[in-house]
């Protein structure tokens, strides 16, 4: 009887110690600035955040369920949790799925203080299909982003070159031009930037 006993608890430690090893680690990646690729704010608030990991970990759940089809049943089926970071990254499936409208809404019930970081966890979500080159897709969401985090200059990038895309001179050549005035660099961004202005210019 004892031995079954010992047996089990080594068992039951090794559990344990594994799933502090995975969560340490977990939270080690998701505070890393390179693994978040966000731009730094103009201002740190200092403000605490509850449950990042869990937040994180709901969303990719979910993230496959962020279209217009499925994400208002699966929010229901499958809500995101009762935190700051949870309400930040329901905004982000709501923005993947074109529901702006409710993303919005869900940006505005967060302390005024912590909106530009949910712009930026919406901007996560979203950039990957603007990087493809699927700027038109990406525009509602990226234009959601500047809206309270006006300095994002890749947030302005992306909502210009939807506009343009689609034929919106006159914003896309505001964005583009708030841009190109964020970021200075001299690379293929800001070649773009140009190629279009120039372009905007010449119609």
């Amino acid at each position: 009887m004892l031995e079954r006993l010992e047996g089990s608890e080594v068992v039951l430690i090794a559990v344990v110690s594994c799933f502090a090893i995975v969560g340490v680690a977990g939270m080690a990646f998701f505070d890393s600035p390179e693994a978040s690729g966000l731009i730094e704010p103009p201002i740190q608030l200092g403000v605490g955040l509850e449950d990042p990991l869990d937040a994180a970990q709901w969303f990719q759940s979910v993230r496959q369920y962020c279209n217009p089809v499925e994400v208002e049943t699966h929010m229901k089926w499958q809500p995101a949790p009762e935190s700051t970071e949870g309400d930040m990254h329901k905004a982000a499936c709501y923005a993947l799925a074109g529901r702006i409208d409710r993303a919005h809404a869900v940006i505005e019930g967060l302390p005024e203080g912590m909106r530009y970081q949910a712009a930026g966890v919406v901007f996560e979500a979203g950039h990957p299909a603007a990087d493809a080159g699927d700027d038109i897709a990406a525009g509602p969401l990226m234009e959601l982003v500047v809206e309270y985090w006006p300095n994002h200059y890749m947030a302005l990038y992306h909502a210009g070159a939807a506009r343009f895309d689609v034929g919106d001179y006159e914003p896309a050549e505001g964005y583009l031009k708030r841009f190109l005035v964020e970021y200075t660099a001299d690379d293929g961004w800001t070649g773009s930037a140009h190629s279009m202005l120039e372009q905007i210019q010449d119609r």
